[in-house]
Formats: structure tokens, C-alpha cells, sequence
């Protein structure tokens, strides 16, 4: 592990509750979502990009977008579906950006094929917009140092961790993950911090990403 610099500002391990909330907003068309896309509050779009992320932690790492699943499988646009489940979240720092790759898809989409405008749901079948309501709360764990901070991140919860690596960088549009940010600024190791930077946490489920991380950590030679 690397040297155990004391840190300047210690760790704050943070977790996080979790409600979905209906809008009450519902479209039937590819023109309708793609207006309500444009509109509807990031919370939104947080939610149907990583709704299945943060309900099944445990299972599949691929996070389906609800967008490129209701365009594929009940209006039947499989070509546009498979573009915007082609997005790659990673590659997004803040959800506005996010929010207009998904908008810049089906908007060309709909350029080229007039008839996907006449496509409908059926009744039942209607898209329903939802938000992510968060609530951030402090835990007792405070790292001063390499070794608290990996100790603690073996045993914290997922929600932490959770918190900690997607919603802390993309819905509070920080510039890296939290660990990374303290790993670099009050450790002053910035290679170990690019190395966890660098990975796509979507490619793993939270239990692999904790142990993925534990080991980059302690790949880090001891001086």
C-alpha cells in the first residue's frame, strides 16, 4: 500500500436513502418523450439511467436505460432503441450532457423515419416519468489515512459507495468520484487516484467494485 500519509482533511464516508417519485407526466409518441426529455428536471433523467443500478446491486452490472427499453420494446424502434442503450454513461460528467446525447438521438432519429412519428403505446403502455429523490445522510466512518480508508471501504455499506462513485460525480456534476477527489487532493497521490478514476464503474456490480477498488489500493507499494 502506499505511504500512510496523513491526509489533510479526512475521509466522510456519506450514505444514501432513496424514493422514486411520480410526476405525474406520461407520453405515447417518440415526439412527446423527446419534448418531455428536453423539460423535465435531472432528478428524471438520474432515474431512468440508473434506476436498475441502484435497485439490483447485486445482480446484472449493465444498467438498462428505461428510454432505449420503452423505444425498442412497446413502440418497436429497435434501431433507435439500440442507439440510446449505445450511450455510454461513463463518458458523462454532469446530467445535462447526458441529457442531451439522449435528446440529440431520438431528435435525428425522428429526422429520418416520419413514421416513428405516428407510432403510439398502447393504453397501459405509456411512458411514466419519474424522479429520484435522495437523501444524504453523514455515517460514522472518517479515514485520516490509506489504510482507515481502505479498512472502512470493506465494510461500509453499498449505498455508500454508491453515493460515493456515481451519484456524487454525475447528479452533483463533480468533476471525479469522491474517492478519487480526496485520494488526489488531501493525499497527494495522484496516480492511485487517476487508477480508480479510470474505471468504468458501470462494468461492475457494487460488491465487485468494492473489492476492485480494495485492490488497487493495496497494489500501491508501501514506501
Amino acid at each position: 500500500m502506499a505511504e500512510l500519509i496523513r491526509a489533510k482533511e479526512p475521509f466522510r464516508f456519506y450514505t444514501r436513502l432513496h424514493l422514486s417519485e411520480l410526476t405525474g407526466l406520461r407520453v405515447s409518441t417518440l415526439s412527446q418523450l423527446v419534448g418531455l426529455i428536453k423539460q423535465v428536471s435531472g432528478s428524471c433523467i438520474y432515474h431512468h439511467t440508473h434506476r436498475f443500478l441502484q435497485q439490483h446491486q447485486y445482480l446484472s452490472p449493465e444498467p438498462p436505460n428505461d428510454f432505449s427499453y420503452w423505444v425498442a420494446e412497446i413502440l418497436g424502434e429497435d434501431e433507435l432503441g439500440e442507439k440510446l442503450a449505445s450511450i455510454d454513461t461513463v463518458q458523462f460528467s454532469t446530467i445535462h450532457d447526458l441529457r442531451e446525447a439522449i435528446v440529440t438521438a431520438i431528435d435525428d432519429y425522428l429526422k429520418n423515419n416520419a413514421l416513428a412519428k405516428l407510432r403510439f403505446a398502447r393504453e397501459g403502455e405509456e411512458f411514466h416519468f419519474v424522479k429520484s429523490v435522495s437523501f444524504v445522510i453523514p455515517t460514522n466512518y472518517v479515514a485520516y489515512d490509506l489504510k482507515e480508508f481502505k479498512d472502512i471501504l470493506g465494510s461500509i455499506t453499498i449505498d455508500s459507495i454508491y453515493f460515493h462513485i456515481f451519484e456524487a460525480r454525475l447528479r452533483l456534476e463533480r468533476k471525479t468520484n469522491d474517492f478519487s477527489n480526496w485520494i488526489e487532493n488531501s493525499i497527494g497521490n495522484k496516480e492511485l487516484a487517476e487508477d480508480i478514476s479510470k474505471l468504468d464503474p458501470y462494468s461492475h456490480t457494487l460488491e465487485e467494485l468494492r473489492k476492485v477498488i480494495i485492490k488497487i489500493i493495496e497494489r500501491r507499494p508501501s514506501v
